[in-house]
């Protein structure tokens, strides 16, 4: 056995593939979920709300976890306005943020390993590509609370890895897949922009990459992404070609039509992580590839 991993946000995408992929290894699993459990059998489950300093304390303490896995963040919920872009709009810093802290307090406490995933998203788009000593300059509330959250992380745990990463793609279960084919089927309306940016990866590379970190010694930021860069347009148009749609369906946009502060080359660097993971981390134009 590898020992007791806990997992935050256990129900979300990122969150079920680590169980899942936790198990497979050997690890006892203890996952949390906001509302509702996912279908990952053999997961100990437990609610917890991340913003609950107490509950997390409490949570933590009682797991006995060797190792924390913290994907738990807030939503973001798909916006659309008539045949405007996709745009998105955030939630809870409370969540985000402080949620983040919480846990690493707790991980801190309990003397268990940390893994936190932190995002692209912190990042203007400016001065891309990033490497890991890149200092985030937001230029949304999103933004601003991912890097909050880096931020508290990294000083109540300075052992912790600290996992920036871009969109989360994987075998049509992503929402960004599902919005595309709700876009070529006339589901929703809106346009992909072709002006910003980043480097998806497949949520199983991701949450490899997690498990190993959690069973290592890595300490600091840690880019984890894609070997691709995309536009959303162009991952839209890759994604629609996987399912035998006519790619030239998926609408076009740029950002600026949008009206809001949004990040637009986030390109991560991932050198390092080729140097100090297992797990090879393919491109989209890989795991999209048809057929």
């Amino acid at each position: 056995m590898r020992g007791r991993l806990l997992v935050t946000g256990a129900s979300g995408f990122l969150g079920a593939e680590t169980a899942r992929l936790a198990l497979e290894a050997g690890w006892t699993v203890i996952g949390t979920f906001r509302s509702a459990p996912s279908d990952v059998e053999d997961v100990e489950w437990r609610q917890l709300d991340v913003a609950d300093r107490d509950a997390v304390r409490k949570l933590v303490a009682g797991a006995r976890p060797d190792a924390v896995v913290h994907t738990a963040t807030a939503a973001w919920r798909w916006c659309s306005a008539s045949t405007r872009t996709v745009g998105r709009s955030y939630d809870d810093w409370r969540v985000t943020a402080d949620g983040a802290a919480h846990v690493a307090l707790a991980a801190a406490d309990a003397g268990a390993r940390l893994a936190h995933v932190s995002s692209d998203a912190m990042f203007s788009g400016r001065c891309a590509p990033y490497d890991e000593t890149a200092l985030p300059d937001p230029v949304n509330r999103y933004g601003a609370a991912k890097a909050a959250a880096e931020t508290a992380v990294r000083a109540i745990a300075p052992g912790a890895a600290v996992v920036r990463t871009s969109l989360i793609l994987g075998d049509g279960r992503s929402k960004h897949e599902r919005h595309v084919l709700d876009l070529v089927a006339g589901r929703a309306s809106g346009t992909l922009f072709t002006d910003e940016l980043r480097c998806p990866v497949h949520v199983a590379d991701l949450a490899a990459a997690l498990l190993e970190l959690s069973g290592g010694a890595y300490a600091g930021v840690l880019n984890v992404a894609g070997a691709d860069a995309l536009s959303r347009h162009e991952l839209g148009m890759l994604i629609a070609a996987r399912e035998g749609l006519d790619a030239a369906l998926v609408p076009a946009g740029h950002s600026a039509e949008l009206g809001a502060p949004r990040p637009t080359d986030t390109r991560l660097d991932i050198a390092r992580a080729r140097r100090v993971l297992s797990v090879r981390l393919r491109g989209a134009r890989e795991f999209l590839a048809a057929g």
